[in-house]
């Protein structure tokens, strides 16, 4: 079966890695069309694709282990250039004669490489006797080399960090290409789609339009669909992409849950009414999800009652429509890919999402999903093309559990309400300092903390409010901002003296690498 659709393409086997993604990402970047693949379905995706490259994900599985993914042997058979990472090296080497052990020097971080011979993947970007950093991430490692490879490149414990075989185009690296704490790996992943396998760079966020257009047609058909809209980046595009494609079968809902920002809902409402064509539904829910939040300090327990009134609120508008067959959302892939396993495989959860997992099965509803396998940023590029205002793309994140997960400890109105001022007021601040910009997501969180202070002739005993900001450009990784002393010191003064209940302030530092914790 010919591959009319995308007939220059990269197949991506995932073998469990959290940042697969990324590597369709970079492929992405680089203008190319790509798509992932489970390794359990990796041979019908081959052949359902015929791409003319593939890249075999890491993993948090070993090799050693009895029942560890594998690569289906079609892909070595079929003669198209072949680049594995990190896991991809290791059951690469493993599956062509080489041999992977453990027991070796873990290695986890920034690592430098050194460059020992040529290699076509480091054209225009690495030379002979340059040294490069990476990202490792590995306990096993290669100890012997297929027939045909050579090592490229080492590190001080990955002897064959960087291998290939140039005759058969098979590339092999232990390190990831993918994230971003290897500068220079989205030119080598680039070097390896355009240059060894001589794909063009004609693939467009355009072409993913038309395509997740008409991939929402065939879905829906002629059927009604509901779309939960918070007034965010990407539930907002995700209404619009449906609305593109199916028009005025398509409704709107905006659940007011009490736990948005300060005036959030009546701003969204506005914006939608008078600029888009898109009919809205505002439901006033607050007493329904405050009623059951009030109290409630675990924040598993609180994403649960959320997404379950969430979708409780839903089946209610529907029946009052006469019913809906879908349900849309604005699901992304950094909420999936920290939620669960794309692959069932040994991948662990790590964050739960109320908006991800699919919905009861006594909702007689599926899930239209058209943002699922894109990453923020690929968003707000979606959002230009589908005609939204820079000042709307620009928007920072702010996850539909909103304020319940910035409330740390049990939940109460009063709790809710001081939040809400400090934030508004934090917010405020960044914005009359124009940084808002440089700032991918910045909030406040009422600590479960109270502390004795002095104000004027009293004292005090109120909650000690924390500001977050991050800087960050797919959502898998972040760092904090770097503020200057003057502008924390004129935020946290003014919250102090606005806002009743807190009378401390704190800035959270803490960085985000792949697959840790956010504020819960």
């Amino acid at each position: 079966m010919e591959n009319t659709a995308h007939p220059d393409s990269v197949l991506i086997i995932d073998f469990g890695s959290q940042v697969t993604q990324l590597i369709a990402r970079r492929v992405r970047e680089a203008g190319v069309y790509c798509e992932i693949v489970p390794f359990q379905s990796a041979e019908d995706g081959f052949k359902r694709l015929q791409p003319k490259a593939v890249i075999l994900s890491g993993s948090p599985a070993s090799t050693l282990e009895d029942g560890s993914p594998r690569a289906a042997p079609v892909l070595f058979d079929s003669g198209v250039p072949v680049f594995g990472i990190c896991y991809g090296q290791q059951t690469m080497c493993m599956q062509l004669g080489g041999k992977v052990e453990s027991g070796h020097h873990r290695e986890f971080g920034r690592a430098f490489l050194e460059i020992d011979k040529d290699c076509a993947l480091f054209d225009g970007v690495w030379s002979v006797g340059s040294r490069h950093q990476v990202w490792m991430s590995h306990g096993d490692r290669v100890t012997a080399l297929p027939d045909g490879f050579e090592v490229v490149a080492t590190s001080s414990n990955a002897p064959f960090a960087f291998i290939a075989n140039e005759k058969k185009k098979y590339y092999a690296v232990q390190f990831h290409p993918e994230v971003v704490h290897t500068p220079d790996g989205a030119k080598l992943i680039s070097n390896f789609v355009h240059k060894v396998a001589g794909i063009k760079g004609d693939w467009s966020m355009s072409a993913y339009r038309a395509k997740a257009v008409q991939a929402i047609r065939d879905q829906v058909g002629d059927k009604r669909v509901i779309c939960a809209l918070s007034g965010g980046v990407d539930s907002s595009v995700a209404a619009l992409l449906i609305h593109e494609a199916v028009g005025d079968q398509l409704t709107c809902i905006l659940v007011d849950h009490g736990l948005m920002r300060k005036d959030e809902a009546a701003n969204v409402v506005a914006m939608f009414k008078e600029h888009y064509n898109l009919h809205l539904i505002h439901v006033d829910a607050v007493d329904r999800f405050i009623g059951e939040l009030e109290g409630v300090s675990d924040p598993e327990t609180k994403r649960k009652i959320i997404g379950r009134l969430f979708i409780e609120t839903f089946e209610d508008e529907a029946k009052k429509l006469g019913g809906a067959d879908f349900l849309g959302q604005g699901t992304l892939y950094p909420d999936v890919i920290e939620s669960v396993s794309f692959t069932g495989g040994p991948s662990v959860t790590i964050k739960s999402h109320h908006n991800v997992g699919g919905l009861p099965e006594r909702m007689n509803m599926q899930l239209v999903e058209p943002l699922r396998e894109l990453f923020k940023d690929e968003v707000r590029v979606l959002g230009r093309e589908l005609g939204l205002p820079d000042s709307f793309i620009g928007r920072h994140p702010f996850p539909g559990p909103g304020l319940a997960i910035r409330c740390p400890g049990g939940i109460t109105r009063e709790k809710l309400e001081i939040l809400r001022e400090a934030d508004a007021i934090y917010l405020d601040e960044i914005r009359k300092a124009g940084l808002y910009d440089a700032i991918w997501q910045a909030f406040a969180v009422l600590l479960p903390v109270q502390t004795v202070g002095v104000m004027g002739d009293g004292r005090t005993y109120e909650f000690v409010c924390a500001l977050r900001a991050v800087t960050s450009v797919d959502g898998m990784t972040a760092d904090f901002y770097h503020y200057d002393m003057e502008f924390l010191g004129r935020a946290a003064t003014r919250i102090i003296n606005e806002v009743r209940g807190i009378n401390r302030v704190v800035y959270d530092v803490t960085s985000k690498p792949p697959g840790t914790i956010e504020w819960e």
